[in-house]
């Protein structure tokens, strides 16, 4: 069979390649570039919990070396601190004067974009199931029930031939064109004045947003200034700037950052190095529709958004790994429209929801004056709502949930709730494999398998051979084995909210089907087909997503 052409070689689309190369699928990725990317420090990207573990899984490469593990997070207003996030335990808020003070989870992971792109490719690079078609422009695709076609420009412009096509080629996207998809929504929703440099800041490993500084001698454009730390002591600064398309100058920016300094500091501008800069735009838009035939849309290319904090680039990453298995199942098995047609369902409610969130929140946040600005406790509900979108919690930024997915199984009789709602990514717990191995469960997504767990508390401290025939274990593994594709059994001890005996059913990509108190086969069964988009068809159409 043909394999799949990915129109882009971003972020999204590298991890794609990885993500069907892990699924035994191969693919071509037509690269518009010389297959390299610039590095630009003042281009960074904000990863997640779940979507760095997606990237250490794919590239085999430990992130955290290449970023910052933030320790904390400060919003300030004026002189005064409104809220401190501390990392790495669970939620517990509480007060310290007139500060918020919150612990909570994993910190982001924040690293220059480049170095990501740059272990994709080098994960690539040994991958005999990925081939990169460098300076490769993309002017024409055709599309019949059988594949697609698609022809690039350049110095080795010709013909390819694929299964499928999923265009990650960004805001200009030609695959969205050529398939003449609406991508309505709002530009310059905000701008952003951006500096990499290297100082001495009084918050060493520590993020922070600070509204309304007291200086603000160049202007009402000074009035939201954002600060991320690097490693090697290197900082990515933005300062919100007012509505337009005034230029930013050179010697605008450099009083900026002088300001800024000397501000933070206390005193005098302290020494620094500027090292890069730029102009940051928010846009925000999503494509009417994410497919057409057997032509996708994922990435920057299906969706903008950014404004508040929220970060585009981990929703992309997160429609890519929606898409693989997906994709990876109807390559290996035959077309199952249903299946293929959920990703848009899914992906794109997701990001919707995101914008309209944003969108609600901007008039409260940027708008100023009004009667709202004297309500006690705005400013602080609006640091916190900023926060939010920061930090990937809340309604601004935190993943979301496939709870009316076109996947989700019926009411069956022997649903049990656990702390992970149907439909949201499960919680990343130690398990044993079917090796009598201890790995996390998390490590185990991705390989086109569907995933069953059985909580099973001390299990963890036998060996895998004095229980593995014991008890249930025969009759959920028999169970597993009859199910419509194929599924690995994993152990663990605990899960969140999850009594003994639950066993959990996680689609490839991390999200909980079910959850279903001990061994029911016909249960699994249904939720398995389910999660599978119902009983495949041996349909050749285009699917849904065409109409």
């Amino acid at each position: 069979m043909d394999p799949v052409i990915i129109v882009g070689a971003g972020p999204v689309g590298l991890t794609l390649a990885l993500a069907l190369a892990r699924q035994d699928v191969p693919s071509v990725v037509l690269d518009e570039g010389p297959g390299k990317d610039e590095p630009r420090l003042a281009r960074t990207v904000v990863l997640r919990e779940d979507t760095t573990a997606l990237m250490e899984r794919l590239t085999g490469v430990p992130l955290a070396e290449a970023g910052v593990h933030w320790a904390g997070w400060r919003s300030m207003r004026r002189k005064q601190v409104m809220r401190k996030v501390t990392f790495g335990s669970t939620d517990d808020t509480g007060a310290d004067g007139d500060t918020d003070v919150v612990s909570a989870g994993p910190a982001p992971l924040h690293l220059a974009q480049h170095l990501l792109t740059g272990a994709l490719r080098a994960a690539l690079a040994g991958q005999p199931l990925v081939k990169i078609a460098v300076n490769s422009r993309l002017d024409t695709i055709e599309q019949e029930p059988s594949g697609v076609t698609a022809h690039t420009r350049g110095p080795k412009g010709t013909w390819w031939r694929g299964s499928y096509l999923v265009g990650c080629d960004g805001t200009r996207s030609t695959v969205r064109k050529l398939q003449d998809i609406r991508f309505p929504g709002r530009t310059a929703v905000e701008r952003h004045a951006v500096a990499a440099l290297r100082a001495e800041l009084p918050w060493p490993g520590e993020a922070l947003l600070h509204r309304m500084p007291p200086w603000r001698t160049s202007g009402p454009s000074a009035g939201e200034i954002t600060g991320r730390p690097l490693p090697d002591g290197v900082w990515r600064l933005d300062w919100l700037l007012p509505p337009g398309k005034d230029l930013v100058t050179p010697e605008l920016l450099v009083a900026r950052v002088r300001e800024t300094l000397a501000g933070w500091t206390g005193g005098s501008t302290p020494p620094y190095e500027l090292l890069d800069t730029g102009v940051h735009t928010v846009h925000h838009r999503v494509a009417r529709r994410w497919r057409v035939g057997r032509v996708f849309l994922a990435g920057d290319a299906a969706h903008l958004l950014g404004a508040l904090g929220t970060q585009g680039l981990d929703e992309g990453l997160r429609d890519a790994d929606n898409l693989a298995w997906k994709l990876a199942l109807a390559w290996h098995h035959g077309p199952h429209e249903a299946l293929l047609d959920s990703y848009q369902t899914e992906r794109r409610a997701i990001v919707a929801a995101r914008l309209r969130a944003a969108d609600q929140a901007l008039p409260l946040l940027r708008g100023g004056g009004g009667l709202r600005t004297y309500v006690p406790g705005s400013a602080r509900g609006h640091d916190a709502l900023l926060t939010d979108g920061h930090l990937g919690r809340g309604t601004l930024g935190a993943p979301g949930a496939y709870a009316d997915s076109p996947l989700a199984p019926p009411s069956l009789e022997g649903e049990t709730p656990v702390d992970t709602p149907p439909g949201a990514q499960v919680t990343d717990v130690r398990v044993t494999a079917e090796d009598g191995s201890f790995v996390q469960l998390r490590d185990r997504l991705g390989r086109g398998a569907l995933l069953v767990v059985l909580i099973a508390p001390g299990t963890g401290v036998w060996e895998r051979k004095h229980w593995v025939t014991a008890g249930i274990m025969p009759r959920l593994a028999a169970a597993v084995t009859a199910l419509p594709h194929p599924a690995e059994l994993l152990v663990a001890e605990e899960y969140p909210g999850a009594a003994p005996h639950t066993v959990l059913l996680v689609r490839p990509d991390g999200h909980l089907v079910t959850a279903l108190t001990g061994v029911r086969p016909a249960d699994l069964y249904t939720a398995a087909e389910a999660a599978l988009g119902g009983a495949a068809k041996a349909e050749a159409g285009a699917g849904a997503g065409s109409r």
